[in-house]
C-alpha cells in the first residue's frame, strides 16, 4: 500500500506526524511493501481555508491512502473521489505510525471527524 502522511519537517521516518493535511509543511510519501520513503513539499501549504488542492504534490504517486490528525471537507472530498482512503493518523510520528498501519488497527475518517478550521488538531 502507498500512503501519504502530512509532516512537520524532512526528518525521515522519524518526522512528526502535522496537524493539519492541507497546511502541511511536507508529505511523507512511503510504500509499505517495499518500505521506500519519500518526503516532498506541499506546494500548496499557503492558501485560503477550503481553497487547498492536496492531489496536486502526489498526484502522479498513486498514492492508495492518506493518513491525517486534522481534514477538511473540501481535502477529504477531493482525496475520496480519487478513491484515495482517509484514515486516522495515530502515533506522534511516522515510524509509531507505520507500526500501527503494519498491526491493521487504523481506522478510516469519515464526516464526523472532519475540521471546520486549520487550527482543529
Amino acid at each position: 500500500m502507498k500512503i501519504c502522511v502530512p509532516v512537520e519537517k524532512n526528518d525521515g521516518i522519524k518526522s512528526n506526524i502535522y496537524g493539519h493535511f492541507g497546511s502541511a509543511p511536507f508529505f511523507a510519501l512511503y510504500d509499505t511493501e517495499s518500505k521506500e520513503l519519500e518526503i516532498i513539499d506541499n506546494s500548496q501549504k499557503e492558501h485560503e481555508h477550503g481553497s487547498c488542492n492536496p492531489i496536486k504534490a502526489f498526484e502522479e504517486k498513486k498514492i492508495d491512502a492518506v493518513f491525517v490528525a486534522g481534514i477538511g471537507r473540501g481535502a477529504f472530498e477531493v482525496l475520496r473521489s480519487a478513491g484515495i482512503k482517509v484514515c486516522i493518523a495515530n502515533g506522534k510520528t511516522l515510524d509509531d505510525l507505520l507500526k500501527i498501519i503494519k498491526m491493521k488497527t487504523f481506522k478510516e475518517i469519515d464526516v464526523s471527524n472532519l475540521c471546520n478550521s486549520h487550527n482543529c488538531h
